[in-house]
């Protein structure tokens, strides 16, 4: 995905409906974003990830250890390797979910304002913006500073990187 496409709010979207039908979701939520930025690769969204050890793969692997941990505190032993995989259903038509719709207007609301203007990196920033739910949990044990990789983010948005 070209980082100066004319609509990359729609292209990430659609990117993370897929990851989202993969999973078998239905619904598109910030976790699939986050997929869909990383799997980019040539926007510096992506770079700032993979720099910060984030990749398709490691994210992955944070969002499944997020849930094994999430299910522990409510007394439920899962080892997510041992589960069967989703099935991806190619007729589903995943909807935004609410952690979506959230990260979108954090990305918009995040300075500079520019009118119509939403790149990943934008995207990411919304993304980072986030302090609680899935994302933020999966980023924390993955070891991630999330506070550092936001500050880097909105200091490259702010010098003029989209």
């Amino acid at each position: 995905m070209a980082s100066d496409a004319k609509d990359v709010r729609a292209l990430l979207v659609r990117e993370a409906r897929t990851v989202a039908r993969r999973d078998g979701s239905r619904s598109i939520e910030a976790e699939h974003v986050l997929l869909a930025l990383a799997a980019t690769r040539t926007t510096s969204a992506a770079r700032m990830l993979a720099e910060a050890g984030l990749t398709e793969e490691t994210i992955r692997a944070a969002l499944d250890r997020e849930w094994e941990q999430s299910l522990a505190v409510a007394g439920i032993a899962v080892r997510i390797g041992l589960l069967p995989e989703a099935t991806p259903d190619e007729s589903r038509n995943p909807h935004i979910g609410d952690s979506t719709r959230l990260l979108l207007k954090r990305a918009m609301d995040a300075p500079p304002k520019l009118a119509g203007r939403l790149g990943p990196l934008r995207i990411l920033v919304g993304i980072l913006d986030t302090e609680r739910g899935r994302v933020a949990r999966a980023l924390q044990a993955a070891g991630v500073d999330r506070a550092a990789l936001r500050t880097r983010a909105a200091e490259a948005l702010a010098a003029g990187d989209h």
